[in-house]
């Protein structure tokens, strides 16, 4: 048996620092993981770093390229559904038909007074003639049809008509049963009154309020199927 100063001599003594070095395996590890997420993005980056940078431009420009377009060019996408009507509609020459393309589809515009007498509702016998020689037209035509009428500001009061709200709308519906006693679908149509609300002329002279009581049909393409 040894004694006790022999075992002591034999003995490996402890590192006086063993505690202290448990930092620099962490900080190791930290830099391995580091690196192996340094080249796991640079696996992932698309080659040619100029084309990137480009790319980059490209997207951070767009907002601000987008504001400086034209409206009618932001707005073009709005119109090619109805931009193959009008064409289907220019050799129509209906006397006091005027055709024209708006954003919501085909305008037929009729000045009122070929279609009613003053303050009233009830189609005249010329405005019988002029609405059926437009059945034709509108039954070769597959889409909605919206019949519209409009008054100048001049206000009306009668016991019929309280408003020129009452007085657009009437005549809307005069003009749809007529179209539909002359065999037109009435489930594409609708009769809509705006009174004085939606003007194509000044209502500061004569000729400009003559212009505003006027029924419209504004012909629009059906839904889209999918």
């Amino acid at each position: 048996m040894l004694d006790r100063d022999t075992r002591h001599t034999l003995e490996a003594p402890l590192p006086k620092d063993s505690g202290d070095d448990g930092w620099m395996t962490s900080y190791l590890d930290v830099l391995t993981l580091l690196l192996t997420l340094f080249v796991l993005l640079l696996s992932l980056a698309p080659p040619g770093g100029n084309d990137a940078g480009s790319q980059a431009s490209v997207v951070e420009a767009s907002p601000g390229a987008i504001a400086d377009l034209p409206l009618a060019s932001l707005a073009a996408g709005i119109e090619p559904r109805h931009s193959g009507l009008k064409p289907r509609f220019e050799g129509v020459s209906i006397p006091g038909v005027d055709v024209s393309q708006g954003r919501e589809g085909v305008t037929l515009r009729i000045n009122d007074n070929l279609l009613f007498d003053s303050g009233r509702a009830q189609l005249t016998g010329q405005g019988r003639d002029l609405v059926e020689s437009l059945v034709e037209v509108l039954s070769a035509f597959d889409g909605q049809v919206s019949i519209e009428g409009h008054t100048d500001n001049v206000p009306i009061a009668t016991s019929r008509f309280p408003s020129n709200w009452e007085l657009s709308a009437a005549r809307a519906i005069a003009v749809v049963r007529h179209l539909d006693s002359q065999g037109l679908e009435v489930d594409r149509m609708r009769a809509v009154g705006y009174a004085d609300t939606q003007p194509i002329a000044s209502n500061a002279t004569a000729q400009g309020r003559a212009a505003n009581r006027r029924v419209e049909l504004v012909l629009r393409q059906p839904p889209i199927q999918e």
